[in-house]
C-alpha cells in the first residue's frame, strides 16, 4: 500500500515564480546540469538526444577501470605492454600520452594519460591490457552502461573515436559523472582534478612532455574537480563538469559548441550560473524525525522516518515563494528493520522546477513481533485497508 504523509504543503502564484526562476542562454544545441545534493535538475536543453561522444566516452572507460580496480581484477601498479600494431595505429591520431612503442605502462599512468591528457592511445592500451581486446573491453563499457542506467548510449570503441555506430545522450553522460564521484571518490580525487601530467619525450633534445589538463573549469571557477572534454569535427566542442562549492556538487554538460574558446567561456557561465543562481533551503537536518511509518508483524507498531543527511531543496537564490514537501513509503513496512535502512522518499518540489527526490530512512531498529504481536499487527492492517 502506498502512503502520501505530508510533511509541509504549500503553494506559491505563478505570477510571483515567473519573476524569479533562473534563466540560463546558451548557444550550445545540448546542456544538462543537476545538484548532486538532492538530484534536482537545474538545466535541460536538448538533454535525452543522441549525439556523438567525442572523447567524453572516456569517462565511460574509466569508469570501468575504477571498477576493476575496486573489485581487485586489476592493480594501479600493474604494467601494460603498448604494443607495436596499437602504438602504430594510434601514436599520432588525434590527442595522445605519447606512448612508446613497446614500452611497459602501469594502469595509474595510463588513467592518468586518459583523464589529464585525453590521450587516444592510453585508452586502446589500457583496454586491450585489462580486457585482453579493445573490443572486448567495449563490450564491458557497453554492458557497465546498462548496468548504471544510461538508456540512450552506445560505445563503439574505448576513446570516442567518430563511429556511426557511437552515441551518448547529455543526460548519460551526466550520470556517468555522477556515478564516477560517488562509487569511487579516492580515485576520483587521485585522477580528476590533475592539472599536468607528465610523459615521453620531444623528437631531437629528448625533452619531457608536460601537457596540461583541458577542463576549462579548473582555475577557473572555485571547487572545480573533473572531468572531461570532447572535440570532433562531428560533435563539436563538448565537456562534462563537475565542482563542489559549500558541500554543495553540481554536474554540468555542455555540447556541441563551435569553437575550444566558446567551451571554455560557456562552460564557466553555465557553472558559475549553477551556483550564483540557485542555492539551497534546509528542510530537515539529519538524524530528525520527520514522521512514522506502520510496521508490519513487528515489536514496535511504527517506525521513525528520518534524513541520512541534511535534507535540503534547491530553489531559485532569493527565493520567497513556497514549497510542496511530502514523504511517500510503500507501507505498513514490514520488520524486522534496521536503523539507517531505506524505507521511504522525501519528495520536495518548488513550482516550476523539477521534482527532487531524497531516500529516507528508519531512526531505529525494529525487531519481530512474538506470536500474539503478530496476530494484533494483522488486526490492525485489516482496519487499516477497511
Amino acid at each position: 500500500m502506498r502512503f502520501l504523509a505530508a510533511f509541509a504543503l504549500l503553494s506559491v502564484s505563478s505570477g510571483a515564480l515567473a519573476q524569479q526562476m533562473p534563466v540560463f542562454t546558451t548557444p550550445a544545441p545540448y546542456a544538462y546540469m543537476k545538484d548532486l545534493s538532492n538530484g534536482a535538475v537545474l538545466f535541460a536543453k536538448g538533454e535525452n538526444t543522441q549525439m556523438p561522444p567525442a572523447s567524453m566516452a572516456k569517462m565511460m572507460s574509466v569508469y570501468v577501470a575504477f571498477d576493476m580496480l575496486k573489485r581487485g581484477d586489476a592493480k594501479l601498479t600493474q604494467k601494460i605492454h603498448v604494443r607495436p600494431e596499437t602504438w602504430k595505429k594510434w601514436h599520432s591520431q588525434g590527442s595522445t600520452m605519447f606512448l612508446s612503442v613497446d614500452e611497459d605502462v602501469t594502469v595509474q599512468d595510463l588513467l592518468h594519460g586518459i583523464v589529464t591528457l585525453s590521450g587516444n592511445d592510453a585508452c586502446v592500451v589500457l583496454g586491450e591490457g585489462l580486457a585482453g581486446t579493445e573490443e572486448q573491453y567495449v563490450a564491458l563499457m557497453n554492458a557497465m552502461a546498462k548496468k548504471i542506467g544510461l538508456t540512450g548510449s552506445q560505445f563503439a570503441n574505448t576513446n570516442g573515436w567518430p563511429d556511426p555506430n557511437e552515441h551518448v545522450t547529455p543526460r548519460d553522460l551526466a550520470i556517468i559523472a555522477e556515478r564516477t564521484i560517488n562509487d569511487f571518490p579516492g580515485l576520483y580525487k587521485m585522477f580528476y582534478p590533475v592539472q599536468q601530467f607528465t610523459w615521453g619525450k620531444t623528437l631531437g633534445k629528448g625533452d619531457a612532455i608536460v601537457q596540461a589538463n583541458r577542463n576549462p573549469l579548473l582555475g577557473k571557477v572555485s571547487g572545480a574537480d573533473g572531468l572531461k572534454t570532447g572535440h570532433t569535427e562531428e560533435a563539436g566542442y563538448g565537456f562534462t563538469g563537475s565542482a563542489v562549492q559549500d558541500g554543495r556538487r553540481l554536474v554540468m554538460v555542455i555540447a556541441g559548441l563551435s569553437s575550444f574558446n566558446e567551451r571554455i567561456s560557456q562552460s564557466v557561465a553555465f557553472m558559475e550560473w549553477g551556483f550564483r543562481a540557485w542555492t539551497q533551503q534546509l528542510i530537515a537536518p539529519a538524524g530528525k524525525v520527520l514522521d512514522r511509518a506502520p510496521v508490519w508483524m513487528g515489536s514496535a507498531d511504527s517506525v521513525g522516518l528520518m534524513g541520512p543527511i541534511d535534507l535540503k531543496v534547491t530553489v531559485p537564490r532569493g527565493f520567497g515563494g513556497q514549497r510542496v514537501v511530502k514523504i511517500v513509503y510503500d507501507g505498513p513496512i514490514k520488520a524486522p528493520i534496521k536503523r539507517g535502512q531505506e524505507i521511504g522518499t522525501l519528495v520536495a518540489s518548488v513550482p516550476g522546477t523539477p521534482v527532487t527526490r531524497t531516500p529516507l530512512v528508519a531512526a531505529e531498529d525494529v525487531g519481530t513481533a512474538g506470536f500474539f504481536g503478530r496476530i494484533g499487527s494483522a488486526f490492525r492492517t485489516l482496519v487499516l485497508r477497511k
